[in-house]
């Protein structure tokens, strides 16, 4: 993957979390003011809207909601005068005070230009932030239907970026090739032709409610693929009933060996050539491939947080893997004579204040910030010479990355003794900040988990 490719894996990926934290975001009073200007919107429009809201918002009879929107609005119009114009993709400003999780008043500012062109105009006041256009841009990755069909029954699907959705599916019962007596041969064949028929009438009708918008009228997905594990899947294209609108977006006809929910994971592997961009096969190779290497004992891998960020720190690795929800926190300490510690703990163990105490005099470090391990990475990789690849668990092999490994792993540029990445797991509970990473023999250091 191309590094502009990884920037904007990164970009979603932050983007994600945004709209995360800003839809749980809640105020006490319609204080929360969301702002979305399309690319060529005016900023002096925008600026004449907030000034009328101003006035309008100083007829509030409540005094402390008044004061809260007329905050709310100013922070807005503050946020404003970083833009002389509209940026080419739009703009997005969220400002306003929101409650924490302690019942505390919090004040929060945030503008941005997003990673791709916004087709929103908004202005909204209200006790939550309204973040639907930012989660428009996430759903516009091309998406690919899949039509599994076989003589037990045809399940629907689509595959968009790294999400696989069942849309529905339902089984037949049609009569095998030989009868068990009581008919005449000629109507016993007449009777399964008939029902064949009427099994592939009803698959291609729901081919049009599956993948065919309403309104529009179009296709809704980038591209069709059809598998199945007998003649159906021909009998199918080769019918007069199928839509011309669903032919015509046809890539690919797979044979598969199985039918239903197994169908649909096989013909997603077996479609890699026409699906090649979707996020949801190149995780599948790309985890795969750290499969492989591990099956192989190749030494060329490592996993867990411990030996990836020794493995990092060392600038031998290849491609970072991450799971795109990895729970884990890197928190910075300081000790008395003023040097830096850094662990990297889950929510469990950050409740657990043995982790902040120097692992050598027992003293307890002063706490200097929190940040999520993902997003530490994500500003890091490329000055450690890696490439970042962020992963679900929505496949197979995704999701046994993510439970058996931690989420976190990485291929490396040549082999490493893990055991020897490995060996101070026990007694090297944290990372000085201050002192130059040695060489393996000589480090004394290592990572917390």
């Amino acid at each position: 993957m191309s590094t502009t490719d990884v920037d904007h894996q990164v970009e979603i990926w932050k983007m994600k979390r945004l709209i995360k934290g800003l839809s749980m975001a809640r105020g006490s009073g319609t204080s929360m003011i969301s702002l979305v200007r399309r690319p060529g919107d005016q900023i002096a429009e925008a600026n004449r809207l907030l000034v009328k809201e101003y006035g309008t918002a100083s007829n509030i009879k409540s005094h402390v909601n008044r004061l809260s929107v007329l905050s709310a609005i100013t922070s807005t119009q503050q946020c404003l005068k970083h833009y002389p114009r509209t940026p080419k993709n739009g703009l997005v400003v969220f400002c306003g005070t929101i409650l924490t999780d302690e019942g505390k008043e919090k004040k929060v500012s945030i503008h941005f230009e997003p990673f791709k062109p916004i087709n929103t105009t908004l202005y909204m006041c209200d006790n939550k932030f309204h973040v639907d256009a930012l989660q428009e841009l996430l759903e516009n990755d091309s998406s690919f239907g899949f039509i599994i069909i076989d003589g037990n029954g045809c399940l629907f699907g689509r595959v968009t970026g790294n999400t696989r959705e069942i849309i529905t599916q339902f089984t037949v019962d049609l009569p095998k090739k030989h009868g068990r007596g009581g008919q005449s041969a000629a109507r016993f064949g007449r009777i399964r032709m008939e029902k064949r028929q009427h099994y592939v009438r009803k698959v291609t009708e729901q081919a049009v409610s599956s993948f065919i918008s309403s309104s529009t009228n179009m296709v809704t997905e980038t591209g069709i693929v059809v598998a199945g594990s007998a003649e159906f899947k021909h009998e199918l294209q080769k019918s007069d009933l199928l839509d011309p609108r669903i032919r015509a977006k046809i890539i690919d006809t797979i044979d598969v060996s199985y039918g239903g929910v197994n169908g649909f994971d096989q013909a997603i592997t077996l479609s890699q050539a026409a699906l090649s961009n979707v996020k949801l096969v190149q995780e599948s190779k790309l985890i795969g491939r750290f499969f492989d290497e591990l099956a192989l004992d190749t030494g060329k891998y490592a996993y867990g947080v411990q030996s990836t960020l020794k493995a990092l720190d060392m600038r031998v690795i290849e491609t970072l893997i991450v799971w795109e929800n990895l729970d884990v926190n890197r928190v910075v300490l300081h000790r008395p004579d003023g040097t830096e510690v850094e662990r990297f703990l889950t929510p469990t163990e950050e409740a657990d204040r043995s982790n902040y105490l120097d692992s050598e005099t027992g003293v307890e470090l002063e706490f200097q910030e929190r940040m999520p391990l993902l997003e530490w990475l994500a500003e890091v990789y490329k000055e450690k010479g890696a490439q970042l690849e962020l992963v679900t668990d929505c496949s197979t092999l995704g999701s046994q990355f993510v439970k058996g490994f931690g989420g976190i792993g990485a291929l490396l540029r040549y082999k490493m003794d893990m055991a020897q990445l490995d060996e101070n797991e026990d007694n090297d509970m944290y990372y000085d900040l201050d002192e130059e990473v040695e060489e393996d023999n000589e480090d004394e250091d290592g990572y917390f988990f």
